[in-house]
């Protein structure tokens, strides 16, 4: 290759890297991480789901949000110098909700292989087991094998982690997807489901709320699974790395426990009225 020849290449390869920088995302390109947006901002956004409590409880009259993991949210935000803003999401949707940059922060998200392709998360901030909330006339399942009939109908929250293992471990139950959480627990109560997969912590609260529900069964082989906080995937991994170090301080020193214990008031729920298998 000749000097004017050589020359020629560079430049081509020169305008080829600018059209590769030109067309790579913003977010490879310097933009602002999560940490620097809330603390530029001072803005946290926190996606919130009304009625599950003890996570999450909305006042309807004033608007206003509270509950153990709007409490955790507050915290977090003072500790970056920043206000807690929150979101409206459902279970289903907290992912895309940070994937579309509508939130910062999603707090009890159990993390999943499919999950951490596309978000990121911080260490567990609880351990939960799952349990099975019942209709009236249904009996309480001793094993989960019990509900993998083709004549049982099971309630579930589409895309949720209870959705996951309903169809995981009976799949050959009838599973009846619904929107959210509530619809699914209302089919139970009114008959059009024998039962729902619930976390222990949202069923316990779940039962507290509707006198028209059986009871509560916790069918064998226990089943547990972290509930961590979701974030973004981002080359900057301070905010993973902060929130990661958070949960790991405030579990350790058993505030996390008392955070979950006040969020459990709020629906007439003790210390004393929580079954073996709920841990914090």
């Amino acid at each position: 290759m000749n000097r004017r020849d050589m020359l020629g290449a560079l430049a081509l390869g020169g305008v080829g890297a600018a059209a590769a920088v030109a067309a790579t995302p913003a977010a490879a390109q310097g933009a602002a991480s999560t940490i620097d947006r809330i603390k530029s901002s001072g803005v946290l956004r926190v996606a919130v789901i009304v009625g599950q409590e003890p996570y999450f409880h909305k006042d309807l009259a004033s608007g206003e949000w509270s509950g153990a993991c709007v409490e955790m949210a507050r915290d977090i935000a003072d500790k970056l110098g920043a206000k807690a803003e929150f979101v409206e999401s459902t279970w289903g949707t907290q992912v895309t909700d940070l994937q579309g940059n509508k939130v910062d922060l999603a707090f009890a998200v159990n993390p999943t292989p499919e999950r951490a392709l596309v978000i990121d998360f911080s260490t567990p901030i609880l351990i939960h087991s799952f349990m099975v909330i019942t209709g009236k006339n249904f009996a309480k399942p001793a094993t989960w094998k019990e509900l993998d009939k083709p004549e049982v109908r099971i309630a579930v929250d589409t895309g949720s982690t209870h959705d996951l293992i309903a169809r995981r471990y009976c799949p050959n139950a009838t599973i009846l997807g619904f929107k959210n959480r509530d619809e699914a627990i209302m089919a139970v109560a009114t008959g059009r489901a024998d039962c729902n997969v619930s976390l222990t912590v949202l069923a316990i609260s779940t039962l507290k709320k509707n006198p028209n529900l059986g009871g509560l069964a916790v069918p064998q082989p226990l089943l547990t699974l972290p509930t961590n906080m979701g974030l973004r995937t981002e080359q900057d991994l301070r905010f993973k790395t902060f929130l990661s170090v958070w949960a790991d301080y405030n579990r350790s020193i058993g505030q996390m426990r008392e955070w979950m214990l006040s969020g459990f008031e709020t629906v007439g729920i003790t210390a004393d009225d929580l079954p073996p298998e709920v841990q914090f």
